[in-house]
C-alpha cells in the first residue's frame, strides 16, 4: 500500500457517471503510439516528456511514445474501467502503461486478468527492484518519497545528528525551541511523524495497523500511548507547543533559522535544496529503528494494450540506473530501486537517508482518528481550519 500521505494526492473519486463522460477526451487514433496515462502533477508529466521519453527514444530509435494528462485519479480510474470493459475483445483499450496507479483502484482488475504480472514477464532489472517497496507482481514501484529529518548542518553535525526515536527526542529536549513539526492535517511530514509516534507507541510495528482493522475500540487502545510521548515533546517544541501549518511553512522556519531541525518530504526538501531554498550542505538523516512513513508511485501495464510489448520496454528502461539517478538529482525523488543500483555518488552523498524500512500507514477512518485525536489530546488549544 502506497503512504496514504502522498505530496501530491488524487482528487476525490469522481462518480461512475463523471467518469464516463470523461472517457471521449482521452480517444486516441490507433497510430502505433505508446500511450502512458498520468493524473500526477505537471513535474512529473515533464520528467516523462523531457527525461524519459528521449532517453528511451535514444535506445529504442523506433518506438513511439507520447504522456497523456488524464487529469487526476478519477481520469486514470475512467481508463483503466476502458481497459477491463475491452478485456477479452479486439477492442483497444487505447492505453498501454500507466503512471501512478495501482490495480486495486480498479476491483477485481487482478483476477480478471486486465495486469501484466511482472514477474512472470521476468523484464530487465526487475530483480533491482528495492524489495521494502514491492507490493504486488502487477505494479512497479519505479518512484517514491518518505519523511526524512531535515537539519542545519551549521548547527548540528552530521555524526550528532539522531538516527533513531531516543535520540531524535533526546535531542529535541536538550536544544528546546529548535524542532518543529506541521499539524497532522496540514501535510504529510507532520502527519508521518505523528504516525511514526503511534509505531513508536505500539512496538514499532507498521502491520498492527491495516484499513480492515479500524475500529474506534482499536484506535481507542492504540493511539493514546502516542498523544502521552507527543505532549512529552511539547514543552521543548518551538515556542513550547507551536505547530507550523504545512510542508512548505516547516522548510520556511528552517531556511530563516527559526528552527534548526523539522521533518520534510524527501522531494520537496531536494527540491529546495536544487532551488537554493536551503542550503546545499542541509543535513538529511532517516531514523533507522523505524522510519519514517513514505511510498511509492507505481507502474502498471493491461494485458490488452495494443503496444504491451514496447510498454514493457519503457517500464524497464525507468528501472535502469540512469533514470533511476535522474529520479534523485532532477525530480527530488528516491529510487524504485535500492539504493545500490543508483550512482554511486549519489548513494554516497544520501547515505544518511537511505531508509532501512518504508513503513506505511493506512488512510480511510485511521484519517479522522488520528486528526481527531491530536486535537483532542496534544494541541487541545488550536482550531481546526
Amino acid at each position: 500500500m502506497t503512504s496514504h500521505f502522498s505530496r501530491r494526492g488524487f482528487l476525490a473519486t469522481a462518480s461512475a457517471s463523471a467518469a464516463a463522460l470523461a472517457l471521449p477526451r482521452f480517444a486516441l487514433a490507433a497510430d502505433g503510439f505508446v500511450n502512458v496515462y498520468t493524473g500526477s502533477d505537471s513535474n512529473i508529466s515533464d520528467f516523462w516528456t523531457n527525461v524519459i521519453l528521449p532517453g528511451f527514444k535514444s535506445v529504442n530509435p523506433d518506438a513511439k511514445v507520447r504522456v497523456v494528462d488524464a487529469g487526476d485519479g478519477a481520469g486514470l480510474r475512467a481508463m483503466a474501467d476502458r481497459a477491463m470493459a475491452a478485456l477479452g475483445s479486439d477492442a483497444d483499450p487505447q492505453v498501454d502503461l500507466f503512471e501512478a496507479f495501482t490495480p486495486d483502484q480498479t476491483e477485481g482488475s487482478i483476477d480478471a486478468g486486465l495486469w501484466v504480472n511482472f514477474a512472470e514477464t521476468g523484464i530487465d532489472a526487475l530483480d533491482k527492484v528495492n524489495p521494502a517497496a514491492r507490493q504486488t507482481d502487477f505494479d512497479l514501484p519505479y518512484r517514491g518519497s518518505q519523511v526524512l529529518l531535515a537539519y542545519d548542518a551549521s548547527r548540528v553535525a552530521a555524526e550528532d545528528a539522531p538516527k533513531t526515536w531516543d535520540e531524535m527526542t533526546a535531542w529535541i529536549h536538550a536544544n528546546p525551541g529548535q524542532f518543529i513539526y506541521n499539524r497532522p492535517d496540514k501535510g504529510g511530514s507532520g502527519g508521518n511523524f505523528v504516525r511514526r509516534a503511534i509505531h513508536e507507541a505500539n512496538g514499532r510495528d507498521p502491520q498492527k495497523f491495516t484499513l480492515e482493522n479500524f475500529s474506534a475500540d482499536y484506535a481507542a487502545e492504540t493511539l493514546p500511548g502516542a498523544w502521552e510521548l507527543l505532549n512529552g515533546l511539547a514543552p521543548s517544541l518551538y515556542e513550547g507547543g507551536s505547530y507550523s501549518s504545512g510542508n512548505t511553512q516547516s522548510i520556511q522556519l528552517l531556511a530563516q533559522g527559526v528552527v534548526t531541525m523539522t521533518p520534510v518530504w524527501s522531494d520537496q526538501v531536494l527540491q529546495a535544496i536544487a532551488m537554493g531554498v536551503l542550503p546545499e550542505d542541509t543535513g538529511l538523516v532517516q531514523l533507522q529503528d523505524l522510519a519514517l512513513c513514505g511510498g511509492f508511485s507505481r507502474i502498471t501495464v493491461p494485458t490488452n494494450a495494443a503496444n504491451r510489448d514496447v510498454a514493457l520496454q519503457l517500464a524497464a528502461y525507468v528501472l535502469s540506473e540512469e533514470v533511476q539517478s535522474k529520479i534523485i538529482t532532477e525530480l527530488g525523488g528516491f529510487p524504485g530501486v535500492s539504493w545500490d543500483h543508483v550512482d554511486g555518488a549519489l548513494r554516497e552523498k544520501y547515505a544518511d537517508v537511505i531508509p532501512a524500512t518504508i513503513p506505511t500507514f493506512p488512510g480511510g477512518d485511521w484519517d479522522a482518528a488520528i486528526n481527531d485525536g491530536w486535537y483532542r489530546n496534544v494541541a487541545p488549544g488550536l482550531t481546526r481550519g
